[in-house]
């Protein structure tokens, strides 16, 4: 498993595949990430599936209707940079408007270059990506697999 540098700015994705560690990016994003730290301490992401699973691309999350709808209710203005785009970026999901991310995010399979300055990155998986490559495919998912809990590390037993 890979050194946790600052737990504060890290967290713990728990599958049914074994457990994802991202390292936040709050040089990246600030906004971004202080709303899913903030989500994630409420426990908003437990249980949330994995809706939208597409092969050799990504897999995204964050819809508590699992409908690929859904969110928190809270959209968030756009943090574009010019990070890439690469396996086990995390980076939110949004509608055409560039300020409607909301609570759906996801984590990229493989180097997604085309994503690159029109999504916020807010993360980079540093250990899991394995767990990450397990995750049932499709669009919608039959019988998806679910992020069993998600904790900032701080806050971790």
């Amino acid at each position: 498993m890979a050194e946790i540098n600052d737990p504060e700015n890290t967290l713990l994705l728990e599958t049914a595949h074994g457990v994802v560690t991202i390292a936040l990016r709050p040089d990246l994003a600030p906004n971004h990430v202080a709303r899913i730290k903030e989500l994630t301490r409420e426990g908003f992401y437990d249980g949330v599936v994995f809706h939208r699973v597409i092969d050799g691309f990504m897999a995204q999350t964050g819809d508590p209707t699992g409908t690929g709808m859904g969110g928190s209710g809270k959209k968030l203005k756009a943090e574009f940079t010019n990070t890439p785009h690469v396996r086990g970026t995390a980076s939110m999901a949004r509608a055409q408007n560039p300020d409607s991310a909301d609570s759906q995010f996801f984590i990229c399979f493989e180097d997604s270059p085309w994503l690159n300055g029109q999504y916020t990155v807010w993360g980079q998986v540093v250990d899991g990506m394995d767990a990450i490559d397990k995750i049932k495919r499709g669009e919608p998912v039959k019988n998806p697999d679910a992020i069993v809990s998600m904790k900032v590390a701080a806050d971790a037993a």
